[in-house]
């Protein structure tokens, strides 16, 4: 399974990358930090709180936003985008 974020400003995206991870299913995934934390590693963002309504999204709909009130830092988007694929 692939894991696909998206970091949005003004309804346009200004970075994005995708990282695989083992599981084959959403379900099957224990530890949602590992992946987020590596897409954000990568796209030089801090780690937002992963909250239970993100992961039900992304059980649910296979798709979650965080919002700048997500992270503890101050941010300069309005959105990052995380999709399964």
């Amino acid at each position: 399974m692939n894991v696909w974020a998206r970091v949005r400003k003004d309804n346009r995206t200004i970075a994005q990358h995708t990282v695989a991870i083992a599981e084959k299913e959403a379900a099957e995934v224990r530890d949602w930090a590992e992946p987020i934390g590596e897409l954000c590693r990568e796209l030089n963002l801090s780690r937002p709180v992963i909250l239970k309504k993100h992961i039900r999204d992304l059980l649910n709909f296979s798709h979650t936003s965080f919002r700048p009130g997500d992270f503890m830092e101050k941010v300069d988007f309005d959105r990052l985008e995380i999709e399964l694929f």
